[in-house]
């Protein structure tokens, strides 16, 4: 009896019709260890992890054929994914070969990717040794970066997983209702945080969305931190705006909503015209924009519509776009409904026609984000900031990360001749986290402290 999990049948499905559309005839994941070394696209089509060297091949004909070590095979045979197993004892190479030239692909996607995270499963090592496996052959030639054909499999959600996506979002909406009589002014930023944490714990199977000491994140008053960054021991007073970024994982999949709450002063029964005019502002732009979506338009239109909102009310432009989407994780797949800025780096507007048919509509076009030089977001302010840096004259640019943010700081900053220091708090850090920062030249710094 197979033990395999059905969303992976269903993206199974789709890849066909993916690799057709395409051009592509063949989609190759090569791994070994890869409960060590992960490549995030056997989450989507293999469901387990391998020990020995291993191929996955999928073709646009339907074929689904694992090469794999033999202790593997009883492992993979009972997920049930892949109808046709090839074992070996010595070493891949003939095996694989054989495959190759039975099903002869002409172009065969692989997982590495200069611009998308989630298609660079594929390490630089073996890269390495999928290239001598092929070498002399015609097969060689015909390897290609995957990252098309993961972004649409990303992108495009089937039914389960749209209906997963839903599930995490009504509960943590649930959450967000609990604490919602717990909110008031003396409580710190953290405290409020721990609350929506306890409530999140209340509920089985729930895990925060992404990393743990940002999520929630939670910001009070003027001169906050902003979305982006944890919890302080600022103190909630009256007449702040407090607003939450939170989400939740459950079942795999991620929710990622935000709140927002007015702290009354004593003797108010209301908030102020002003705080509720820059509500009804933001909720009419969201309103608007969601109601413009429409065949042709683009990410970038819809963007302009909700934008067009914020301004006409008197308001700056917000600094950020106007949404992405979930999935798997908390930033998956497709792309955004982005504006056409600089900051947002060269990445491509995409199709979702499935999301189309969902909606109802006859096209709907994400700009995906996971295209940018470092594979995050953070790029498109962070290119911004190293210029402002260079520009001022500076030689020296700084942040306090672990992740993406420092990533992406190094990155630019190594561009543009600036040297990148990494602030962090002494102990509990993963280097993993700070391998592409380092692999860019960033100093780093441990300091007897909190991210405070």
């Amino acid at each position: 009896m197979s033990i395999g999990d059905p969303l992976i049948r269903e993206k199974l499905e789709q890849v066909p019709n993916i690799l057709d559309e395409l051009g592509l005839d063949a989609w190759l994941l090569f791994s070994r260890e890869s409960a060590t070394v992960h490549d995030p696209s056997f989450d989507l089509v293999v469901g387990t992890n391998v020990t020995w060297h291993s191929a996955f091949l999928l073709t646009k004909s339907g074929h689904r054929v694992a090469i794999v070590g033999s202790l593997d095979k009883a492992n993979v045979e009972a997920h049930g994914h892949y109808p046709e197993i090839v074992t070996y004892v010595g070493g891949v190479t003939e095996d694989l070969r054989k495959v190759l030239g039975r099903l002869d692909p002409k172009r065969i996607a692989v997982n590495f990717s200069v611009n998308d995270p989630a298609a660079d499963g594929l390490t630089h090592g073996q890269f390495l040794a999928l290239t001598a496996i092929v070498d002399g052959t015609p097969y060689a030639k015909r390897l290609e970066t995957s990252e098309r054909l993961v972004a649409a499999l990303r992108g495009r959600k089937t039914a389960a997983e749209r209906q997963l996506i839903g599930e995490a979002c009504e509960v943590t909406v649930r959450i967000f209702e609990a604490v919602t009589p717990r909110l008031r002014a003396g409580l710190t930023e953290r405290q409020f945080a721990a609350l929506i944490v306890e409530e999140m714990n209340r509920i089985p199977g729930l895990t925060p969305a992404w990393e743990p000491d940002q999520c929630p994140a939670v910001f009070t008053g003027p001169d906050s931190a902003g979305a982006h960054a944890g919890p302080t021991d600022r103190p909630i007073e009256p007449g702040h705006i407090v607003n939450v970024d939170f989400g939740v994982r459950r079942n795999g999949y991620c929710s990622d909503l935000q709140r927002t709450w007015y702290v009354m002063k004593p003797g108010e029964t209301k908030a102020p015209d002003a705080v509720q005019k820059g509500f009804d502002t933001i909720l009419k732009s969201i309103r608007d924009a969601a109601a413009a979506i429409r065949p042709g338009k683009t990410g970038a239109a819809i963007d302009d519509v909700a934008r067009a909102v914020v301004t006409s009310a008197g308001y700056p432009e917000y600094p950020h776009g106007t949404g992405h989407q979930i999935g798997r994780v908390a930033h998956d797949g497709g792309g955004g409904l982005l504006p056409r800025w600089e900051r947002y780096g060269n990445t491509p507007l995409l199709p979702a026609p499935r999301a189309a048919t969902f909606a109802g509509l006859d096209q709907v076009v994400f700009k995906h984000q996971g295209f940018n030089p470092t594979g995050s977001f953070k790029d498109n302010g962070m290119t911004g900031g190293a210029t402002q840096a260079r520009a001022l004259g500076m030689k020296r640019v700084a942040c306090v990360s672990t992740g993406n943010t420092s990533a992406s700081m190094a990155a630019y900053a190594s561009a543009g001749g600036l040297e990148p220091l990494i602030f962090i708090p002494h102990g509990n850090i993963s280097y993993g986290k700070l391998a592409q920062a380092l692999e860019y030249g960033a100093k780093t710094f441990q300091v007897e402290a909190n991210f405070d």
